[in-house]
């Protein structure tokens, strides 16, 4: 089954393209080859363009609270597990006492630091973190791969408490819908949503239906059209029924 998610407004969208980033960088940071770390050092300078939000920590920290509260009404209800509602709590006031503890602007450690600025700098011309370029970076890829490793997590660290917020956020997020089961019929699916607010969408389908959908949705309709690609041909209209699962998303 593949997962495709779709966000409604522009903060969870940046909040699925920084847990997108923290996926890539998660996986290139554990690699040993040089160019791999290479491509975890980049991603961390993607990072500080997509978080450049001044307002994301203290969106964060309000939606934690906001949520803190929300689970301790919870509390006297007695069909809830106890341990598993003090679980998430206590995870919940982890997680924002170590971002309220965060100084500054997100990323200014790396900011300040003018050796990273030069390379972000040369980074974002095509080839342009050749040895010729930067001298001392291609130096610093010959170390060996446990020093590459603590450093470039040494430079993410003040940025963990950030992405642990948004993980537990989205997380959050996406157990607080129920799914539907839908055909979409002749590759094609509407539903009006009658001004209700959402803030993520959920679509669960079958990889072997070679099915792909295209999301388009407000607060007034979803539109969900199926297409099918073969090869370098260009992606063309699913014109049979699809099965799918639904979920829609809100705090």
């Amino acid at each position: 089954m593949i997962v495709y998610e779709y966000p409604f407004n522009e903060r969870i969208r940046t909040l699925l393209r920084l847990e997108d980033l923290h996926e890539r960088f998660g996986f290139f940071v554990h690699q040993e080859s040089p160019l791999q770390h290479h491509i975890a050092l980049s991603t961390i300078f993607e990072m500080l363009e997509v978080a450049g939000r001044a307002d994301l920590k203290s969106d964060l920290l309000q939606e934690l609270e906001r949520q803190r509260q929300t689970l301790l009404g919870f509390k006297s209800n007695p069909n809830v597990a106890p341990d598993m509602l003090d679980a998430i709590l206590q995870e919940i006031d982890r997680i924002s006492t170590a971002l309220m503890a965060t100084q500054g602007k997100t990323g200014q450690h790396i900011r300040d630091n003018e050796w990273l600025m030069s390379i972000r700098g040369r980074t974002i011309i095509p080839g342009g973190a050749c040895e010729f370029d930067l001298p001392s970076y291609y130096a610093w890829q010959q170390h060996p791969a446990e020093q590459r490793f603590a450093d470039i997590l040494g430079w993410f660290g003040p940025l963990a408490p950030l992405f642990d917020a948004i993980s537990i956020v989205l997380r959050l997020l996406r157990e607080t819908g129920s799914s539907v089961k839908i055909d979409a019929q002749n590759g094609s699916y509407q539903q009006m949503l009658q001004g209700k607010s959402y803030q993520m969408l959920r679509l669960i389908i079958d990889e072997q239906l070679l099915a792909i959908p295209e999301i388009s949705a407000n607060k007034y309709m979803l539109w969900v059209r199926f297409t099918s690609q073969g090869g370098d041909l260009k992606p063309k209209a699913y014109e049979s029924d699809v099965p799918f699962e639904l979920t829609l998303c809100n705090f």
